[in-house]
């Protein structure tokens, strides 16, 4: 019994070490994600209007490089 928790443990851990090695985006595979159907939003007004609530919302911190103090008065 002792030997197969053993073997389970070991497996574990080696998928574990093994299982995040393949993260990221290789570059042949970038030119299929920056195409406009990959986008989580594909409409231009939609993703305009976001980031204008992005920006009015992180202005005090500094949010895409604007200043101001979040109140979206800019």
């Amino acid at each position: 019994m002792r030997g197969v928790s053993g073997i389970f443990g070991l497996i574990s851990i080696t998928i574990a070490l093994t299982g995040c090695s393949d993260l990221g985006v290789k570059p042949w595979e970038r030119g299929i994600l920056a195409q406009q159907e990959m986008n989580l939003i594909n409409e231009p007004i939609e993703s305009s209007l976001n980031d204008h609530i992005y920006f009015s919302k992180e202005a005090s911190s500094g949010g895409q490089g604007f200043g101001g103090g979040g109140c979206g008065c800019n």
